[in-house]
């Protein structure tokens, strides 16, 4: 549920910061420690195209908080998010759709381990809506609070969560889905950890992480307030967030565990549609590839989402 341990267990992170050196206006010190008053448990470091100061983030982390360098890779036609660089590494941003040196960048970060994040695609500013095939990339930014501490979802975090819903059905069928993430995008203060993306990683390690959201083994909270457990049974398996069921032919049934959302409007989305939350629901395997939950308030803002459980 989000406890803290060194091995494997839930991990809280934020994968979208910016400090003083590029256009933030918090200092990596004051970055750690708002980390650690907001219940994280790891930060990627993202400046917009620039490699992290040498020496700016040493002694800042710790084993109760993972550094990850990182890049916002910041072009003309769009934003993406390069995770788990080498030090000093910087990505080329010197690229549109179309072009050779896209596709080189996202094979540089890879090369070195990294993860390729597709950033707020739908942003409201020149440049900020991404025109970069969705499939490029890893896995894709559906929640970023930027514009958004006050009331961490707007018309474009929607756009881009249905966009990606829309999308689902058809990269687990083809074997390649990308799963979501939720950033804050920090770059005042008071928006770190609003939202943030919970993972179940083997260690709080930089391939762990990194593997964890690769492989889809998370879910999105607006806050550390929020607690989910979402997990599926059928003929006598049991599968979480990220995981693959084989259900035999029987019926799934399935099971969440909430707290820190008043009064939540909770959604189970299929391929072959949504319904409300009830509780022992029960979902037929045949016709779907996939089950996830979403958790708005009563007024339609998120509160939290899930990566599919992949049915088969």
């Amino acid at each position: 549920m989000g406890g803290r341990t060194r091995g494997p267990g839930w991990y809280r992170g934020d994968c979208h910061v910016h400090s003083v050196h590029s256009d933030g206006e918090l200092t990596p010190a004051e970055l750690a420690a708002a980390a650690r008053a907001a219940g994280l448990d790891f930060l990627a470091v993202t400046e917009h195209n620039c490699a992290a100061q040498p020496g700016a983030w040493d002694g800042i982390g710790g084993d109760d908080l993972l550094i990850l360098p990182g890049q916002e890779v910041t072009t003309r036609t769009g934003h993406w998010l390069a995770l788990g660089l080498r030090p000093g590494q910087l990505v080329d941003w010197q690229h549109r759709v179309g072009e050779e040196a896209f596709r080189r960048a996202l094979r540089e970060v890879r090369a070195a381990g990294g993860l390729c994040v597709a950033a707020h695609p739908h942003a409201p500013y020149p440049g900020g809506d991404l025109m970069f095939p969705l499939e490029s990339f890893d896995t894709v930014e559906v929640w970023n609070g930027e514009w958004t501490s006050d009331r961490p979802w707007n018309a474009d975090n929607e756009a881009a969560h249905a966009e990606w819903g829309r999308r689902l059905a058809a990269g687990v069928h083809a074997g390649h889905w990308q799963p979501a993430l939720g950033n804050s995008d920090t770059h005042l203060a008071g928006q770190l950890g609003t939202p943030q993306t919970v993972v179940y990683a083997e260690e709080l390690s930089t391939p762990a992480i990194l593997a964890a959201l690769r492989a889809g083994r998370s879910w999105i909270a607006e806050s550390a307030a929020v607690e989910l457990e979402f997990t599926a049974e059928a003929d006598g398996r049991r599968a979480g967030v990220g995981e693959r069921l084989a259900t035999g032919g029987r019926p799934v049934e399935l099971r969440l565990r909430l707290a820190g959302v008043p009064d939540p409007r909770v959604r189970v989305h299929t391929e072959r549609g949504k319904a409300d939350w009830e509780t022992g629901r029960v979902v037929g395997a045949a016709g779907t590839s996939f089950v996830r939950v979403e958790v708005r308030h009563p007024d339609g803002r998120m509160a939290a989402l899930t990566n599919p459980i992949l049915l088969s």
